[in-house]
């Protein structure tokens, strides 16, 4: 399975030309899908994923296995891709018109690009929250990939952004779980004094940043002005929570990193495995990467705690919201096998598969009902997707919910911000002026 999927994965990219300035290049071309129609099993089904490298890789190397095996004429192939490559991979299918029969997908305005731009199967017939398929699924989840009550996306899982903390580090410094920013901020000399890096942290992609300043600007900013900034009809960017949010961004970098300005050279996944080694005492992280930290380094798990990024005291915001959203999959709209695609979806998403992904070593918190339970899921990834369901609402990701050209200033803005090259001020005058052009 793995040399079929580089092979087809290169044989795209060369065929393909990465000429950008949104994620669409033109409307998509051929006949719409039939999704209702009765499958059939032969042929190739092209599938990209955001699955690739250990340990995820093998969960759809997998399943393409098992749904061949059960449907010995057709011939999966996997584009797996990780989430960094993801990005311009479909960017560069998508202005080639050469997207695959199914596709990963983040909710908010990148989905809606595709939806907009007509390269999303309607699935609600299929998946509609009415339906036996779309029973399965949490209504929230199904609802993040709906457009005008319309169904496009198949949710896959669900997400949520948390600080995680190594139990035996804590102890060693004498420091308790933080209950509130100040807390936080406080706890990170003693555990530098304890030996170890307070906060892992690597920027070099960007986006890492941006998800310290969503939780913050929850924190600070009330949700109905957010919601209304993400859109560039609506937005004006000037609520002082902001400012606020950029200042204590800034704080924990310069007190609780070791790294400091030089953390927009740091990979994610060099933070990632600095805590995996017990080198950090914390790692601000997705619930997607509890099990992945704790299989094989020096953290085990009966080391890992989770606590939400606190909020300042004060705080104009709510503090109970959590940064997330649940991640999913499109049916190519023009695929001649929308029908087939359909078919391996919900053979991916049945209730066996769903609590396979929920476990070790995988640990992606099915959406669908019933499969992460404290059997089937890590003490960690149940913990954390509970606190995803009990959040009176989450704030989606900063560069997802955006328009493009507003993504590209906060993630210059965050790096911006780090070196020092950039006051919070001039961060975001440079946002409110992409914002404007934008309009």
């Amino acid at each position: 399975m793995r040399a079929r999927a580089l092979t087809r994965s290169a044989a795209l990219l060369g065929a393909s030309v990465l000429v950008l300035t949104g994620c669409l290049a033109g409307p998509a071309k051929g006949p719409a899908a039939d999704v209702t129609a009765k499958p059939e099993y032969s042929g190739t089904l092209s599938i990209l994923t955001k699955f690739a490298g250990d340990p995820l890789e093998r969960y759809f190397e997998d399943l393409a296995t098992a749904y061949e095996r059960k449907h010995p004429k057709v011939h999966v192939e996997l584009i797996q891709e990780t989430d960094q490559s993801i990005k311009d991979k479909t960017k560069t299918l998508t202005a080639s018109d050469a997207l695959p029969d199914i596709y990963f997908t983040w909710a908010g305005n990148w989905a809606d690009n595709f939806v907009r731009g007509g390269r999303a199967a309607d699935l609600t017939k299929v998946i509609g929250p009415g339906t036996r398929w779309g029973r399965t699924f949490s209504k929230p989840s199904l609802s993040a990939f709906a457009h005008d009550d319309h169904y496009y996306g198949i949710p896959l899982y669900n997400n949520g952004k948390f600080m995680g903390y190594n139990k035996s580090a804590f102890d060693k410094a004498g420091v308790e779980v933080p209950k509130t920013f100040d807390d936080l901020v406080a706890a990170c000399p003693a555990l530098r004094k304890a030996g170890y890096e307070p906060i892992a942290f690597g920027n070099k992609d960007g986006w890492p940043a941006l998800h310290y300043l969503q939780q913050l600007f929850a924190h600070n900013v009330p949700s109905a002005v957010r919601e209304a900034d993400y859109r560039a009809k609506t937005a004006k960017w000037d609520d002082p929570g902001y400012l606020a949010a950029l200042r204590q961004f800034k704080t924990i970098v310069s007190t609780c990193t070791d790294t400091g300005r030089g953390t927009n050279g740091v990979l994610y996944t060099s933070a990632q495995e600095a805590f995996a080694r017990g080198k950090a005492a914390m790692y601000y992280q997705e619930v997607l990467e509890f099990d992945s930290t704790t299989s094989g380094g020096i953290l085990k798990p009966k080391d890992l705690g989770i606590f939400p990024l606190p909020a300042a005291a004060g705080a104009k915001g709510d503090p109970k919201v959590v940064e997330g959203a649940p991640e999913g999959y499109f049916v190519n709209a023009r695929s001649p096998r929308a029908a087939l695609a359909v078919d391996f979806m919900k053979f991916v998403t049945k209730q066996s598969n769903a609590k396979t992904l929920s476990a070790p070593p995988y640990g992606q918190p099915s959406t669908v009902v019933g499969a992460v339970t404290p059997q089937t899921s890590s003490k960690a990834v149940h913990e954390g997707i509970t606190m995803v369901n009990k959040a009176p609402r989450l704030a989606g990701w900063l560069d997802m919910v955006t328009e493009p050209k507003v993504s590209d200033a906060w993630l210059a803005g965050g790096e911006a911000l780090i070196s020092g090259s950039k006051t919070p001020e001039q961060v975001l005058d440079s946002v409110r002026q992409a914002s404007k052009s934008a309009k």
